[in-house]
C-alpha cells in the first residue's frame, strides 16, 4: 500500500528571510541558509532564537519567556540541576566508549531492564532513537527470516536510510517501498479519549492488518514486524480504544512476526502511571500480558543529552551477532550513562509517573471543556502529559482545518506558548510538555490556548 508524505505544518524548509519582520532574525536565517542549506528546518513563520531555558520555560535572545508545551526531549524540564551536575562531574573525570568496563553502565542497565521485564532482556545503547529503530528492524528481519514491516499511515520512526523507509510522514513525494505496509487509522480518529471499547473500530483495524499481512506474504516478504509508537504520536495522538495495539500485536506475533514498541516519544513516564506507552494499551480484560519483542528508547532518556537504546532478548542479539556485530562509539558513553542515570533517579525518587497521571487528568479535563465551549476544538485524545486536540473549521465542523491549526500555532508562539502539530490532516495540536509541568502551567496554557482559538477563528471567519 503506497502513501504520500505528511509534512509537519509548524516546520518549514528554507524559510524566506524576506518574510521575517525582525531584520536581525532575517539576517540569521540567511546565514543559516548560506551555511546549512535548504534542508535545515525551522519552526514558526517568525523563527525563534532561543537563549536559555529553565524548567518548563524557554527564553529568547531578547529575554521573552515561552511556556514549552512541545519538547519532550528535556523530559524533566530544561537544564535540570541533577542532570547538569551528573554530566559535568562525569566529563571532568572521563568520557569514552563502551569497550571498557563501566560499573555505572551495568547498574543503569539492570535498573532499566527491571522497568521493562522482557524475558532475558538485554540493553544495547545507541545515540538516537533512529539508530535504535534501525537496529530493531534488523533484529526482527534476521530472527524471523521475514522482511516486511507494518507501520501506521503517518508514522515517523527516524532518519536512517532503513528507518526513513518505514516513516511515511517523511515522504514529500513518492511512496514507501513494497516491503512496507501502512495502516490507515481513520477508524480511530473519531474516538475520544473516553472510548474504552469500540468493536467496530477494532474490527476495522484487525481487517486492515490481516490484509496487510496477506499482501506482504503474496509479495514474498512476509511480516517481520509491527512497528508502532505507543500512542501513535504522529498520527494524531491516538490512545483509544484500550487494547487495540495489543490486539494487533498478538496477531502479528501469532504468525511469526515481532512487535517493536517505539517508546522514543511516549516512554519514561509520559503516559502517567504507566512508565511506557505500550503499557497504556494493555486491556484490563485481556487474560495475558502482551509483551513487545523489542522496545526502542530515545529522546527523553537523557533529558537532552544524546543517549538512546533498545531492549530485546539475549537470544535475539546473539542471532544478529552471528551475522554482523554492533558498536556505537558514543552510545552508552560515560557522560551518556551519567545523564540517563540522573533522569531515572529523578523519575523514581519523585514518583513522576504518578504525578503526571494526576496532572494529566486535570489537563485532559480542561481540554475537553474547550471542546464543549468552542466549535473549532473538535475532540481530544491522550494520556498523562501527551495529548492531541483536533481543530476543525467553525463553519464546517466535520472538516479538518490545517490552516486554522497553523494559524493557532503561530498565534500561540506570539503569545509566549510553544506547541506542535500532528496527524496526516495536519489539524491536531500536539501537546507534549516537559514532565515538570504543574497546575499553574496547565492553567496558563489552557487560558492562552482558548484566547488564541477565539482570536484566530474570528480573524479567519
Amino acid at each position: 500500500m503506497s502513501t504520500t508524505g505528511i509534512t509537519p505544518i509548524l516546520a518549514q524548509n528554507a524559510c524566506d528571510p524576506e518574510h521575517i519582520h525582525d531584520p536581525s532574525t532575517a539576517a540569521l536565517v540567511q546565514q543559516r541558509l548560506d551555511t546549512m542549506g535548504p534542508m535545515s528546518m525551522l519552526f514558526y513563520e517568525q523563527p525563534l532564537e532561543l537563549d536559555h531555558g529553565q524548567g518548563a520555560w524557554l527564553y529568547d535572545s531578547a529575554g521573552k519567556a515561552y511556556l514549552d508545551v512541545y519538547n519532550n526531549v528535556p523530559v524533566l524540564g530544561h537544564c535540570h540541576p541533577a542532570v547538569i551536575e551528573a554530566v559535568t562531574e562525569q566529563l571532568s573525570r572521563l568520557n569514552t566508549h563502551t569497550r571498557y568496563l563501566n560499573r555505572d553502565m551495568h547498574r543503569y542497565s539492570e535498573r532499566l531492564l527491571d522497568h521493562l521485564r522482557i524475558p532475558e532482556g538485554r540493553l544495547v545503547f545507541t545515540c538516537s532513537g533512529s539508530e535504535a529503530n534501525d537496529l530493531a528492524i534488523r533484529l526482527a528481519q534476521r530472527c524471523t527470516g521475514k522482511t516486511g514491516v507494518i507501520v501506521s499511515e503517518a508514522a515517523y520512526h527516524g532518519n536512517t536510510h532503513l528507518v526513513t523507509q518505514v516513516s511515511p510522514s517523511s515522504y514529500k513525494q513518492g511512496k514507501v517501498p513494497n516491503w512496507v505496509e501502512v495502516l490507515n487509522l481513520d477508524p480511530l480518529l473519531t474516538l475520544s479519549n473516553t472510548a474504552v471499547s469500540s468493536p467496530d473500530a477494532v474490527q476495522a483495524m484487525v481487517e486492515q492488518l490481516e490484509q496487510a499481512i496477506t499482501r506482504l506474504d503474496e509479495r514474498g516478504y512476509g511480516c517481520a514486524a509491527l512497528l508502532a509508537d505507543g500512542v501513535f504520536s504522529s498520527d494524531g495522538v491516538i490512545t483509544a480504544p484500550k487494547g487495540l495495539l495489543t490486539t494487533l500485536a498478538q496477531r502479528v506475533q501469532s504468525q511469526g512476526g515481532w512487535w517493536i514498541a517505539d517508546e522514543v516519544q511516549p516512554g519514561f513516564g509520559r503516559c502517567g502511571t504507566h512508565f511506557w506507552g505500550f503499557q497504556h494499551h494493555q486491556h484490563t480484560q485481556q487474560s495475558t500480558w502482551v509483551q513487545p519483542d523489542v522496545v526502542t528508547l530515545g529522546k527523553p532518556m537523557g533529558n537532552g543529552f544524546p543517549v538512546a537504546g533498545l531492549v530485546a532478548s539475549a537470544t535475539a542479539f546473539a542471532e544478529l551477532n552471528q551475522e554482523v556485530g554492533y558498536f556505537n562509539t558514543f552510545g552508552g558513553s560515560h557522560a551518556a550513562i551519567a545523564a540517563a542515570t540522573a533522569v531515572l533517579d529523578v523519575l523514581e525518587r519523585d514518583n513522576i509517573p504518578h504525578r503526571v497521571q494526576r496532572l494529566g487528568e486535570s489537563l485532559g479535563h480542561g481540554l475537553q471543556q474547550l471542546c464543549e465551549r468552542l466549535p473549532t476544538a473538535r475532540r481530544v485524545r491522550g494520556a498523562g502529559l501527551f495529548w492531541g486536540l483536533d481543530l476543525h473549521a467553525a463553519s464546517h465542523p466535520n472538516i479538518e482545518d490545517a490552516a486554522l491549526t497553523r494559524a493557532v500555532i503561530n498565534h500561540l508562539r506570539q503569545a509566549g506558548v510553544l506547541i506542535g502539530a500532528a496527524g496526516k490532516a495536519a489539524n491536531t495540536l500536539k501537546i507534549r510538555p516537559p514532565l515538570c509541568f504543574d497546575e499553574h502551567h496547565c492553567e496558563h496554557f489552557l487560558v492562552t490556548l482558548e484566547q488564541s482559538l477565539e482570536q484566530v477563528s474570528n480573524t479567519m471567519t
